[in-house]
């Protein structure tokens, strides 16, 4: 049986996320973080993986850090549900969809639209246009990282 999952890519201000559900996004936005936060009871999602932050020896600012603290919130809300949950690093998401660690978000967008069906209209129908939507349609900016969080995540549970 296919789970529903809610993947997030965390940020200082504002997070985006896809529910993910059989292999399809069938859900996906990018919100503020409070009121993500005060929705993620809302989800029907059966588990929750989010975009964990590494440290890879290098000094961070203030950004990094405030986004840390909204992992925990988070967290925290979506534990409170009784809800399972798992952090997901970028650095696994770049190797299971590109097979490098040196991949950049251009090369996991194009990934990721490479696992879909061609199925809308325009230059890349897996995306598709208005009139004629792939299954990607809307896809956008930071919800391509949730998306490559939901695969990997998924993609390593099986």
């Amino acid at each position: 049986m296919a789970k529903k999952v809610l993947a997030i890519d965390p940020g200082t201000t504002e997070s985006a996320y896809v529910c993910f559900y059989d292999g399809v996004p069938v859900e996906y936005a990018k919100k503020p973080n409070e009121e993500l936060m005060h929705i993620l009871a809302m989800f029907t999602a059966d588990e929750m993986a989010i975009e964990m932050i590494a440290s890879y020896g290098m000094p961070v600012g203030k950004e990094v850090f405030e986004t840390c603290v909204w992992i925990g919130r988070f967290i925290q809300e979506w534990y409170s549900l009784y809800k399972p949950y798992a952090f997901v690093y970028r650095k696994d998401v770049k190797m299971f969809l590109c097979g490098t660690p040196r991949a950049k978000d251009s090369n996991i967008r194009q990934a990721l639209i490479d696992l879909y069906p061609r199925t809308g209209g325009g230059k890349t129908p897996q995306i598709g246009t208005k009139g004629k939507p792939g299954p990607l349609y809307g896809m956008s900016k930071d919800m391509w990282a949730a998306l490559g969080v939901a695969h990997t995540y998924v993609n390593k549970t099986k």
